[in-house]
C-alpha cells in the first residue's frame, strides 16, 4: 500500500471515530440524567476510586461478557512483555494508569486493559449508590436516575480521542521479536 494510500485510509478511520463519538455523546446524552446532573471531565473527581471490572460484573454480568469479546478487553494482553511496564503504552492499554486508584501492576489487573471506567469513569461511587438496588430485577425511573447519577462519565469524545485519535495516527513504535 502507497503512502499517500494509508494516509486516505488513516484519514476515513479517524474521521470514522470521530463520527461514532459524537453518535454515542448523542446517544449517551439521550440516556443518562442531564449533564448538570453527572460529572464529564477528564479528570478523575477527588474521593473516586477504580474498582476494577470484576466488581462491574457483579450487576452488569452480560456488558461484560460482551465487553471481554472485545480488543479493548485484550488491550493489556497483545502488549509484548517488554512494553508491558512503559507507561506511553500504559496510557492506553489499561485503565487509570497515572491515577493514584489506577493500573500498577500485577497487583491491580482488574484494571488491565481499557475496562469499564476507561469510559465510564472510577465505579467507587456508583457501587457505594447502587449497593441498596442489587437484589432489584428492575429499578423505577427514581431509582434508575440515582444509578445513573452516581457515574462519573468520561464523554467518550475526550476518551476515545485520547488513544484514537491523539496517538492513534502518529507512527506506532515498532514490537521487537521476544
Amino acid at each position: 500500500m502507497s503512502s499517500s494510500t494509508r494516509r486516505l485510509v488513516g484519514t476515513a478511520v479517524s474521521t470514522a471515530m470521530v463520527v461514532l463519538a459524537i453518535a454515542m455523546a448523542a446517544t449517551l446524552g439521550s440516556a443518562q440524567p442531564p449533564p448538570a446532573q453527572r460529572a464529564t471531565s477528564s479528570t478523575v473527581p477527588e474521593g473516586q476510586t477504580y474498582i476494577g471490572s470484576k466488581q462491574c460484573a457483579a450487576c452488569h454480568f452480560d456488558q461484560f461478557l460482551l465487553w471481554r469479546k472485545t480488543k479493548h478487553a485484550q488491550a493489556f494482553e497483545i502488549l509484548p512483555a517488554r512494553y508491558k511496564a512503559d507507561s506511553s503504552c500504559l496510557q492506553c492499554h489499561t485503565t487509570g494508569h497515572g491515577q493514584p486508584s489506577g493500573y500498577k501492576n500485577a497487583s491491580t489487573a482488574s484494571l488491565a486493559g481499557t475496562t469499564c471506567e476507561a469510559c465510564h469513569g472510577p465505579g467507587s461511587k456508583h457501587a457505594e449508590v447502587t449497593k441498596q438496588f442489587a437484589k432489584k430485577k428492575k429499578l423505577s425511573a427514581e431509582e434508575d436516575k440515582i444509578a445513573r447519577g452516581s457515574i462519573h462519565l468520561i464523554l467518550p469524545t475526550n476518551v476515545c480521542a485520547t488513544c484514537h485519535a491523539d496517538k492513534g495516527h502518529k507512527p506506532h513504535p515498532k514490537y521487537e521479536k521476544q
